[in-house]
């Protein structure tokens, strides 16, 4: 399912891409948007599910997926937005070949206090922009 609305948060700061995301009733809701920065990307985000602790990231290069960016995971208490650098550790930002874009995709889990993901989506962004 894609979900082409941008936050008033992402709008306000320019962001953009495509959100794709699902809860685990399969309602469209969860959704984020991300801008590139040094150290990991910032996020806002959209329609948290109620009862989520931690946000968990995980960055696809879509144009070479066997490459491991990694990601990181996040306390969540209601805020709308992940700062630039909040993954301390176990992160790649993006790095193609020079002269070339790829395309690079962020995949955020909701997960509940037991480790339960309460929803999924996915966010994208070219890289150089």
């Amino acid at each position: 399912m894609f979900n082409m609305r941008m936050s008033h948060a992402a709008a306000a700061l320019g962001i953009a891409g495509l959100m794709l995301g699902s809860t685990a009733s399969g309602a469209l809701a969860f959704s984020a948007t991300f801008r590139w920065c040094s150290g990991s990307p910032s996020f806002a985000l959209r329609d948290v599910p109620q009862g989520t602790v931690t946000l968990q990231f995980a960055m696809t290069d879509l144009n070479v997926p066997s490459f491991r960016h990694g990601g990181g995971k996040v306390a969540y208490n209601g805020q709308r937005e992940v700062p630039c650098g909040a993954f301390s550790s176990g992160f790649t930002g993006p790095s193609p070949p020079p002269g070339q874009v790829h395309t690079y995709e962020f995949s955020i889990r909701a997960l509940g206090p037991n480790g339960a993901v309460l929803a999924t989506t996915t966010t994208r962004r070219k890289f150089p922009e």
